[in-house]
């Protein structure tokens, strides 16, 4: 094997080690998206998802 693999291999590891505890808090103690927020979202997803659906159809 070559070491190269191994070390990206144990740094990768050590990541998702070290990152998960702190990410499953992270999302534990976030706050809660009201339906409000979740519509700000929506809108502009729907007009790109509208626009690219108009670029495929002019193609």
């Amino acid at each position: 094997m070559d070491w190269m693999k191994i070390i990206s291999a144990l740094a990768l590891v050590m990541f998702i080690v070290i990152l998960f505890p702190r990410a499953r808090d992270m999302v534990k103690n976030s706050p809660k998206g009201t339906s409000s927020d979740w519509m700000s979202f929506v809108i502009p997803m729907i007009g790109i998802v509208l626009f690219i659906m108009l670029l495929i159809k002019l193609v």
